[in-house]
């Protein structure tokens, strides 16, 4: 089954991006929180593990992660319906 994403492009609040670079981990986010897929070699993203993060202090596990979908986003095309 294949998922087309792409009329969420158009909803007020939603950013989508598509980027080239190799990642070890999905990252979907929502101003303060989080949801990290981590990818495990063998083991389809469906059985892999996800944390669900919340900002809780300056320099936790939640920044380290947004930090990076922030540097990912910056070099990233937005994805437009259609």
């Amino acid at each position: 089954m294949r998922l087309d994403y792409r009329p969420l492009a158009e909803v007020r609040g939603i950013r989508m991006r598509t980027h080239a670079t190799t990642l070890y981990n999905s990252i979907c986010r929502a101003d303060d929180q989080s949801l990290v897929n981590a990818h495990v070699w063998g083991v389809n993203a469906y059985g892999a593990p996800v944390w669900h993060l919340r900002r809780s202090g300056k320099g936790g596990m939640f920044d380290t992660y947004a930090g990076s979908f922030d540097a990912v986003s910056e070099t990233a095309t937005p994805v437009r319906e259609g």
